[in-house]
């Protein structure tokens, strides 16, 4: 008894000597003479009423903003929400507390309607911070930019008298605890271009002489038709082949090749058509030229080429760099190469899902969305993997070392050393669309038994019952029952400057 009698003493103390200093900050905070500065806190805390500040300017960056700043409005805004909801609705009524007396800050400076819920934690604050540090791990300089007017916010509500000091302190911090711990479950996402083989010189191609350009019109809405445009005005030599459904595309470029004059090839699309032009420039032992034109470009940014001036550049000067490639043999026939991944099960599903909704709310909360939606409407599939007999709902193989190995993939940090990256969700444990799903929000997912990760040369997959569809690069190219997938590694030539490349260090494992 006397022990909690102690402790109950030190608790009551701790607490005194808090609440005595937070009255000693707020009369500070009092007796600072009024400036035109009163009006504009008074304000900005009122804007910040409901989260208003935030979601417009969530919205604003998200629609000006680039790539990292979308991810970091996203992320913001997510741990905003979440931050708000338990500040709220959880911890104010677990931690009821009288707010500062009315006549503890000048007048001018009171609100008209003061809020008559608990003082601790300050729900301001706790948004504010959770939005600033959301904002912050995607993109550092926009967090920067938005750190001041978080700080201006939590400080507000001291300064018009509507919380005491140590609630902005404690709001602050879980709502930046709260953006952390979105890392568990959505990887910050590394924007620096793969490691790529080694380098490589080729003959140098000047005003497009040599080169056969391959692109498809119809791409990024839009957008590989401009690209395709500029590139015939500052390539005039270049030979233009255009895509077109219905052509035989094999046989139209291998026409073009039997001309000795082609020593290159170029292409302006998105994924699916780099996939295709890079297996023609695979088995022609050519060298390839990346004009990212699509909507989305995974390789063309994992490769570092995604800029077209660079790419031109490396052209003139010869350079070029080995990346590998993957390739899947379909019952024993069909042979297809890929560059990026290839899927089976329910992972064609979830790919066309998390691709409509990439471009507007970010890659991974779109990757979420697909998943739930795939994994509630997918049968399994019934399968050998290796040696091992399964079932699974859907089968991941990545052209390359995808990051992070825990939690959905999110970036490629190496497109070299012969590896395929392979992942796939088990459909033969009870619950295991349940534990799937719950895993993922929980960031558990690298413990969780319903998921199977590792990294291989080659891989043999036998499907037990009816074929099934294989999608390669975003593409669904054959159905079949029989698949074996080969890294092949540094098999194509990527014209790119190799003084750009970045060195990384394999991720201890």
């Amino acid at each position: 008894m006397r022990q909690l009698s102690t402790r109950g003493s030190s608790s009551r103390r701790v607490a005194g000597a808090a609440g005595s200093l937070d009255r000693w900050l707020v009369s500070r905070s009092a007796r600072v003479r009024p400036t035109p500065g009163d009006r504009l806190l008074k304000g900005l805390s009122t804007v910040a009423d409901k989260n208003r500040l935030w979601v417009v300017l969530g919205a604003a960056l998200f629609v000006a903003g680039d790539r990292s700043t979308r991810r970091g409005a996203v992320r913001g805004l997510l741990a905003l929400g979440i931050a708000s909801g338990v500040a709220n609705g959880i911890a104010k009524p677990l931690f009821p507390r009288r707010r500062p007396p009315d006549e503890s800050v000048p007048f001018v400076r009171r609100l008209v309607v003061p809020p008559v819920s608990s003082s601790f934690p300050s729900g301001h604050s706790a948004s504010a911070a959770a939005f600033a540090t959301g904002l912050a791990l995607e993109s550092p300089a926009a967090g920067a930019l938005v750190a001041p007017v978080a700080v201006a916010v939590g400080y507000s509500r001291v300064h018009i008298g509507v919380h005491w000091p140590s609630d902005v302190v404690a709001g602050a911090l879980f709502g930046g605890a709260v953006a952390l711990v979105t890392r568990q479950w959505w990887a910050v996402r590394d924007d620096e271009p793969a490691a790529l083989g080694p380098a490589e010189r080729i003959q140098p191609i000047h005003a497009g002489a040599g080169l056969l350009l391959i692109g498809n019109p119809q791409s990024g809405a839009g957008d590989g038709d401009d690209t395709l445009a500029l590139l015939r005005d500052r390539s005039p030599e270049a030979e233009v082949l255009e895509l077109d459904g219905a052509d035989d595309f094999e046989a139209r470029v291998d026409e073009w090749l039997r001309h000795d004059h082609i020593v290159a090839l170029g292409v302006v699309g998105g994924d699916g058509t780099v996939s295709t032009v890079a297996e023609c420039a695979v088995r022609h032992r050519l060298p390839l030229a990346v004009f990212a034109g699509g909507t989305l470009n995974h390789f063309a940014r994992d490769a570092g080429v995604d800029e077209s001036d660079r790419t031109r550049a490396a052209l003139e000067a010869g350079e070029a760099v080995r990346v590998d490639v993957a390739e899947v043999r379909v019952d024993d026939a069909d042979k297809r190469v890929f560059v990026n991944t290839a899927s089976l099960g329910g992972y064609p599903d979830f790919v066309r899902i998390r691709e409509r909704w990439e471009r507007r709310i970010g890659k991974w909360p779109a990757a979420g969305i697909a998943m739930v939606r795939v994994l509630f409407r997918a049968q399994p599939v019934h399968v050998t993997i290796g040696d091992t007999r399964t079932a699974l709902w859907m089968l991941f193989i990545g052209n390359g070392r995808y990051e992070p190995a825990d939690q959905i993939p999110m970036s490629r940090p190496e497109l070299r050393g012969g590896t395929l990256d392979v992942r796939y969700l088990r459909a033969d444990l009870p619950f295991s669309r349940l534990r799937l799903i719950a895993a993922t929000v929980t960031g558990m997912l690298e413990h969780s038994p319903t998921y199977v990760h590792h990294r291989v040369v080659r891989l043999d997959v036998r499907v037990a019952e009816a074929p099934v569809s294989l999608a390669t690069d975003g593409e669904v190219d054959y159905r079949g029952k029989n698949f074996r997938f080969t890294s092949r590694p540094s098999e194509l030539i990527l014209i790119k400057s190799a003084d750009c490349e970045p060195d990384r260090a394999p991720a201890n494992r």
